[in-house]
């Protein structure tokens, strides 16, 4: 029983590091844009919702392929 509980609570930490790193990235990407995307999107620019739909995926990438090595 000790197992099954255990590799529960390391895939949820795991997880919650991986949000953490993407949350990160996605803040970097905001600090070091001069575009205030999210400003951007709540004017109604779908294409700055495109932008930022796409860093998130390109970031989640990156840390998927860090964190599954």
């Amino acid at each position: 029983m000790v197992k099954p509980l255990l590799q529960l609570l390391l895939t949820v930490g795991w997880t919650v590091v991986g949000v953490i790193l993407i949350y990160g990235g996605l803040l970097l990407f905001d600090k070091l844009s001069p575009i205030d995307y999210r400003a951007e999107i709540r004017k109604g620019n779908v294409a700055a919702g495109v932008v930022q739909g796409a860093v998130i995926l390109a970031i989640a990438a990156v840390v998927v392929g860090i964190l599954t090595t």
